[in-house]
Parts: structure tokens; sequence; C-alpha cells
């Protein structure tokens, strides 16, 4: 499976992720993936790095970063990225035209296994931080965020999670030691997600046999729903020619024997094909298999 693929079909997962962490101020609508990302498809996959635009559900755009390492000077780090990647949309040249059109950025760190720097004896999970008066709390300026989300202080049991942001950081904390879902996680989206992290935990020849057993798996199906629509398209076409042999007869011989003079052409036509057992063309012109086979024994002999 190449990285595109896979990052095209699981980027649901993520706006999913996202748009809890903004708890409504924002809804994601779609993402792509820039081009400062490091991807890895193992179980270990600390160094992770997103470098993502965002479309909101109302047009608007904006960037985040996600990080997920420890790293030295984290909140300098972090305030460099987020300085980065507001530099990086200036203009080469023609700057007064630009005049400043900042797009909004974030940057959200997952704090697995290491604490925020200097929190004392804080244990909030969830530190969402934006630029504010000193005096007063009152929002400075809106359009540059970073939310920390301190696994370590996630402490909810199953039977506490009242939400999905919960139940998010439920499964990210306990997601290696998780044998299966509760009913507590029972949606297809945390389902989703547990299966990408078993899969990241197969040993690589054990996942290459996953993918071949998955692969054919898929080719299986394709080749039943394009059968499957095959016959849907020739009942529908035989359908419609017997209806309008059927309706010429009518005029002259009188409907019933148009119908069934009609549905003896289409049934001549397909048994001429070759490409359709009995049974099946008896289902495609809706008639019985003695009628079919009765029309087959009248062809032979040249009727």
């Amino acid at each position: 499976m190449c990285q595109d693929a896979a990052k095209t079909r699981n980027k649901d997962l993520l706006i999913a992720f996202l748009n809890e962490l903004f708890r409504g101020r924002k809804i994601i609508a779609d993402l792509y993936y820039n081009k400062n990302e490091h991807v890895g498809d193992t179980e270990d996959i600390g160094t992770v790095i997103f470098d993502l635009t965002c479309t909101a559900d109302n047009g608007e755009r904006f960037i985040i970063e996600v990080q997920r390492t420890a790293q030295d000077n984290l909140k300098k780090r972090m305030l460099y990225y987020s300085s980065k990647l507001i530099a990086d949309q200036a203009p080469k040249g023609n700057r007064r035209a630009w005049n400043y059109a900042i797009s909004e950025v974030y940057i959200i760190v997952l704090m697995d296994g290491f604490a925020m720097p200097e929190a004392g004896d804080e244990k909030y999970f969830l530190h969402d931080i934006c630029l504010c008066y000193r005096d007063h709390g009152k929002i400075f300026y809106d359009d540059l965020g970073f939310i920390y989300v301190e696994l370590v202080n996630f402490v909810k049991a199953e039977a506490e999670l009242v939400n999905d942001l919960d139940r998010w950081l439920y499964v990210l904390k306990n997601m290696s030691s998780l044998n299966g879902l509760s009913t507590y996680l029972r949606k297809p989206i945390f389902e989703k997600l547990f299966q990408l992290a078993e899969y990241s935990k197969l040993k690589p020849e054990e996942r290459e046999m996953y993918n071949v057993s998955l692969r054919n798996k898929w080719d299986t199906e394709s080749i039943r729903s394009s059968q499957e629509e095959q016959l849907k398209r020739a009942r529908e076409k035989a359908m419609a020619e017997g209806k309008a042999e059927g309706k010429a007869e009518g005029k002259a011989e009188g409907e019933v024997i148009g119908k069934a003079e009609g549905k003896a052409e289409v049934i001549k036509n397909l048994l001429s094909s070759n490409k359709f057992s009995i049974s099946e063309i008896a289902e495609l012109a809706d008639v019985t298999i003695e009628f079919v086979k009765q029309i087959e024994a009248e062809k032979a002999k040249g009727k």
C-alpha cells in the first residue's frame, strides 16, 4: 500500500481527531499533507510530524503542524515552528500587495509519555493556548494557537468517558494494551483506528501476508461486484427490449402474445451470446427455466 493512498484513505481519522480538539471552534471539512512530513508505518511512530493545510466547513483555510516527539526546549521549539509556518507564507516579492494576508496557524502537540515542561502541580490533560492580554485575559490575536495534549494526565476509566474527545484520548493512551473495543468505544471511527493500530504491530512478513490476503479479498469483491453490475445491466436491457418487442408485437397480434414473442427473441439473443446460464437468462427475462429450455430447443431446430 503506497503512503499517498494510505494517507488519503485514513485522513478521516485525523480530521475527526482534530475536530474534537477544536471543540467546535473549527470544523475541518478537508485537509491535505504538505511537504514537511515524515511518516512511519510501524508501531514505533514517535517521530511522526504532520504539516497540514486544512479547509473548514465555511471555506476558510489554515495550517496545522502536529508534533509527537519529546524535545528539549519544547515551548520554544513550538514557537519557532509556528513562526516558520507564518514566515513561509510570505511571497518572494510584492509584499505590499500581499498586505500580510496570513492564514491561521495552529500547533498541536500530542504528548505521549512525557509531561508539559514547567507545569508544576497542574494535572490538566488539555492545554489550549492563544495570545491574550495579561491583565484581563481578553484574546489579543486568535489566529495563532497551541494545543498541547498531555496524555499522562488523562486518567479516566472507560466508564468515565463522556464525549468523543475522551474516547480519542483513551484509545491513543491505551492502544498498546487494548485487545478489543468495548461498548464505550463502539463507533466506526474508533474501530478503524483500532484496526490500523493492530496492523502496525504486525511483523513485516505478517504484514505482507495480510496485504496479500486483503488484495485477494478486494479482487474477489471487485469481480463479484462487476458480475452483479453486468447482470443488472443485462437484466435492465433484456426487460427494456422485451417490453419494446412485446409492445410492437402486441399491436399486431395481441399484447399477451406479443410480450411472449418479444421475450422469446431476447432469450434467443442471450442464448446466442453464450455468456449466461439457463437460470440467469430466466431471471433476466423474468420467465421460467422451462420456457428458456423450450426456446433453446426451438432455436436448435432452426425455428
